[in-house]
């Protein structure tokens, strides 16, 4: 008339961890029944991440027998075991008497303490009794001071159990006098009450005579309890089953009553095994108003009671219902406490109590284990760079998603910050302005130009180089624009290229110019036929020629892998990077390269012209502006590479800026010096004069 004992065993588990219960301590006695529990406890313990603490075996030998010596041996055996355990659960599976030897060895462990250790013991223990046991203390109580008070707030599993009707008032109704067939009730008068009937037997052991008229109801709770208990109520739902299997049994005509002598009915004896077959079929309600009903291996289909002792000074207590364990609800609810109403130890100082082996890992931090200690005992360490806990007693430590970032603490997920040039920013509107200025200046020297395109020093490099150089640099100047901004498809797609188109532009003119330096000088020289090179044709072959191997390359590029927008979640721990993804690296190096590669043959040209005897010899200017374009592109590459995010398009920014402000300065501040500031300077005789 018990649920299975397995249903118990999960209650206990989903009691552990609804409380986060993982270090509990284990007291059974030694027997076969408590051998049994350890091992079927134990291994589900391991399955939940439960570890026992200590496990405590005590001989029937000591707690059946209440000799005091035996129980200060024990309670000095146990002593360092419960105050030096951090578990604060300790589970107790026995009978109802192994609560009695609980109860005194705590007695004298305290005992113990105050005496010999000179302190009195300020720790409290949640102790979790089975539903084997009863809170049965009256035995020890006039022998031994036992205080109950310390298994206050002690949480039990009961037999589930209803008050029954009236139950209380036939309790308030019995008296000796009434039930003298009763032998029980009479040694029960006796003992409860510590007095003698005048029809008793065993009236030498008590001074004291019973007047009959004594009220149980006045009994203290360990001696009697007025209510049903679980117990009770197991044996009161047995008798009714065992009558509807006699009614059973009659209706199905197994038992048939006769007449005896006189013609009384005498009903005819049943074995034991007969019944067998009907209680497992069995099922009423009792007058409590609950089903009792057997299922078919024979076992009672209801659930257990989760109590709380609550206990008062004057050694009496009162179990409260404060949760129930019911296998017919869903799974994972088969447990329901109500936290509110359980009252605990009044020794704790947090509630619910920890019973951890060490301190909760907090948000931010990971389990460790600890060499040659139990899995449920471990350290905390802080998660690695780069990820994050949020919850407590995390196992490891995960990655944010891609799109966010661990913070300080490392227990939350931040949104990255986008990472792209905005407008907005100082060092965009520091480019823009950048860009203003060098845009401006190449229009004004373009203006110069135009304005004094008549005099010798404007002719005498083919003005239409010069004015297709200084529209080029002014196109790399804006180009730079396309880099400022959210990467779109557009500017995608046009950045590098327009970039590298320009620039090739700008240095086959520079290329150009240089050539027809050379070729001018050599056509001075008698006899040579090199005059009919020199000219606009030769130029114009040049720029475009070499233009047009760079925009092949471009043409190649956004045809087979063109640049597109990107984002890159991973280069930098906290922001996202909005970036134009060249598609292909290698052809965005191929135009990187011809840009060198140009730029190399121009200065080798010019280098060699360099000292070519003219007043005014451009190729030493080239020289000069092709040695800055080279620094600036070769210091470019490691410092792109090195960089991220904005950075890596401002790099490219100053790189452009640096490169185009080199090949104006370099190229065309003589020019315009001469032409503003010396313009007597600025006529054939004084540029074809040679140097002495």
């Amino acid at each position: 008339m018990v649920p299975n004992e397995d249903l118990q065993y999960q209650g206990i588990i989903q009691l552990f961890l609804h409380f986060r219960w993982k270090w509990v301590g284990l007291l059974t006695p030694a027997n076969e029944a408590g051998e049994q529990f350890l091992q079927t406890i134990e291994q589900m313990f391991l399955k939940n991440g439960i570890c026992s603490a200590f496990t405590e075996r005590v001989k029937p030998s000591i707690h059946y027998n209440a000799n005091l010596l035996e129980m200060l041996d024990d309670s000095r055996i146990l002593l360092p075991t419960f105050t030096n355990s951090k578990a604060n659960a300790v589970l107790v599976y026995g009978e109802s008497r192994f609560i009695i030897w609980l109860s005194v060895t705590l007695k004298v462990m305290e005992l113990t303490q105050l005496l010999f250790l000179r302190k009195k013991s300020r720790e409290g223990k949640v102790w979790i009794t089975t539903a084997q046991i009863d809170f049965i203390l009256h035995s020890l109580q006039e022998s031994i001071d036992v205080n109950i008070r310390m298994l206050h707030g002690a949480i039990s599993f009961a037999i589930h159990f209803k008050e029954i009707h009236n139950f209380k008032y036939f309790l308030q109704s019995i008296h000796p006098h009434l039930t003298e067939a009763d032998g029980f009730i009479q040694d029960f008068w006796e003992d409860a009450f510590g007095c003698s009937l005048s029809n008793s037997t065993f009236s030498t052991f008590f001074d004291k005579m019973c007047t009959g008229e004594e009220i149980l109801e006045n009994l203290p709770a360990p001696l009697f309890e007025m209510s049903m208990t679980g117990h009770s109520y197991s044996v009161y739902n047995a008798v009714y089953a065992l009558a509807h299997a006699l009614n059973s049994m009659h209706l199905a005509g197994t038992i048939r009553n006769r007449r005896g002598v006189k013609g009384k009915l005498s009903p005819q004896y049943v074995d034991p095994w007969q019944l067998h077959s009907f209680l497992q079929k069995i099922s009423f309600n009792n007058s409590a108003g609950d089903e009792i009903t057997l299922n078919e291996y024979g076992e009672l289909a209801a659930g257990l009671d989760i109590t709380n002792l609550v206990t008062f000074p004057n050694n009496s207590y009162v179990r409260v219902k404060v949760g129930r364990l019911d296998p017919q609800a869903p799974p994972g609810k088969e447990l329901t406490i109500n936290e509110d109403r359980i009252k605990w130890h009044r020794r704790f100082t947090k509630v619910p109590p920890p019973s951890v082996c060490n301190d909760i890992c907090h948000s931010g931090y990971r389990k460790t284990k600890k060499e040659g200690k139990k899995f449920c005992c471990y350290d905390c360490d802080p998660c690695p760079e780069g990820m994050m806990s949020n919850e407590k007693d995390m196992e490891t430590c995960v990655s944010c998603p891609a799109d966010q970032y661990p913070n300080s603490g490392q227990d939350l997920c931040i949104p990255k910050i986008p990472n792209f040039l905005a407008f907005d920013e100082t060092l965009a509107i520091v480019s823009t302005s950048s860009v203003l200025l060098f845009s401006l200046i190449t229009v004004l020297v373009l203006g110069i130009f135009i304005k004094h395109r008549n005099t010798a020093i404007v002719k005498a490099n083919n003005r239409s180089l010069t004015y297709g150089l200084l529209i080029a640099l002014l196109l790399c100047f804006l180009s730079s624009l396309l880099f400022i901004g959210k990467p779109n498809m557009v500017t995608c797609l046009l950045r590098q290229t327009a970039f590298g188109i320009v620039f090739s532009v700008a240095l086959s003119s520079t290329l150009a110019k240089t050539i027809l330096v050379v070729l001018a000088f050599m056509a001075t020289k008698p006899g040579s036929n090199m005059r009919k090179w020199v000219g606009k044709e030769l130029a114009y072959s040049i720029v475009f020629s070499c233009s047009i191997v760079q925009v092949g390359i471009c043409v190649l590029w956004l045809a087979t892998s063109p640049p597109f927008p990107d984002v890159d979640m991973h280069s930098m721990p906290e922001e996202i990077i909005f970036l134009c993804n060249e598609g292909s690296v290698s052809m965005f190096y191929c135009v990187l390269g011809y840009m060198g590669f140009l730029a190399i043959i121009s200065f080798t040209v010019a280098f060699l012209a360099r000292k070519l005897p003219d007043t005014f010899n451009e190729a030493r200017f080239i020289t000069f502006s092709m040695l800055v374009f080279c620094s600036v592109w070769l210091s470019f590459i490691p410092t792109y590479l090195s960089t991220r995010g904005k950075y890596m398009v401002a790099v490219e920014i100053f790189s452009i800026f640096a490169s185009g402000a080199g090949l104006l300065a370099c190229i065309f501040t003589p020019k315009c010096y001469i032409i503003v500031l010396r313009p007597d300077l600025n006529n054939r005789e004084q540029l074809t004069k040679r140097k002495v």
